[in-house]
């Protein structure tokens, strides 16, 4: 499964960036307001909905950590899919996830620790790892574009072909290897605590992402998809002695990955039926 993350995060990143120019990324976040929002909502609300919902849903020790964890890791590479079924803004949601990608890789270090009292989480470990899995990939792949762009379009289908059959593959195997963990869960109050962060979080981004539909719906989505692999990377590095913080990531990963595809997708139609 660890290999499945590494590859999945690997190559979506590098495939990312081989697909875009920094202007493009640069260019939909020049709304300091929305940039404004958008953070607030990802790195401030979120959490604090986690919090809220610990205190009404009390979890046991390990899915709380893990949910906790979850609501502290922005910017998934799976957000542009999203965005796309949502018929939402792609430069966007492009750079809203690079945005929080990169605020996740100083945000989860800083704020752990305060939030997982007791806990010790080595920051520098952390932000090793989501920067040489993310950011340097992002960044090849930025760098062949610029320079060898005939050779970044020729390559990137192919990447991106490998990360949706890792993303397949780890979510496969992170069923199988857990399944027992995962039917456990059922009966402890992590799904429906899962549920309910869900779409807490896209109401949350979707009110705050502006006037223009297709920004308010990318940042639903983004808001409420949580970056799984950063997620999957801390709890392995610094939980690994308690499956249940990857059970439940996993969980709000499988889950969330199908629910917020029915909210795209939704969202999608309507876009559709108002542009109509």
């Amino acid at each position: 499964m660890q290999l499945s993350v590494l590859v999945f995060v690997i190559t979506s990143m590098f495939s990312m960036g081989l697909s875009l120019t920094m202007g493009q990324i640069i260019e939909p976040l020049r709304s300091v307001r929305l940039v404004v929002l958008a953070l607030a909502a990802n790195f401030i609300l979120v959490p604090v909905l986690a919090i809220v919902i610990l205190l009404i849903i009390p979890l046991e020790q390990g899915l709380a950590t893990g949910l906790i964890i979850m609501a502290t890791a922005a910017g998934a590479p799976f957000l542009p899919k999203l965005a796309q079924s949502a018929k939402g803004n792609m430069a966007f949601s492009v750079g809203l996830m690079t945005l929080l990608m990169v605020s996740t890789i100083i945000y989860m270090p800083l704020v752990l620790p305060f939030l997982l009292q007791g806990v010790e989480v080595d920051a520098l470990a952390i932000a090793q790892s989501l920067l040489f899995t993310m950011l340097v990939p992002l960044a090849v792949g930025l760098l062949i574009k610029w320079r060898y762009e005939s050779t970044a379009d020729s390559l990137q289908p192919h990447m991106a072909q490998v990360s949706t059959v890792a993303l397949v593959l780890l979510m496969v195997s992170g069923l199988v290897i857990n399944f027992s963990d995962i039917v456990d869960v059922i009966g402890t109050g992590g799904i429906l605590a899962v549920l309910i962060f869900l779409i807490v979080a896209t109401i949350i981004g979707y009110l705050l992402g502006g006037p223009a539909v297709n920004t308010r719906s990318v940042l639903g989505l983004g808001t409420a998809q949580r970056n799984l692999a950063a997620a999957l990377i801390v709890a392995g590095q610094n939980f690994a002695d308690d499956p249940d913080v990857i059970v439940m990531i996993l969980v709000a990963g499988l889950v969330g990955l199908v629910v917020l595809m029915v909210i795209g997708g939704e969202l999608g139609r309507r876009s559709e039926k108002a542009a109509a």
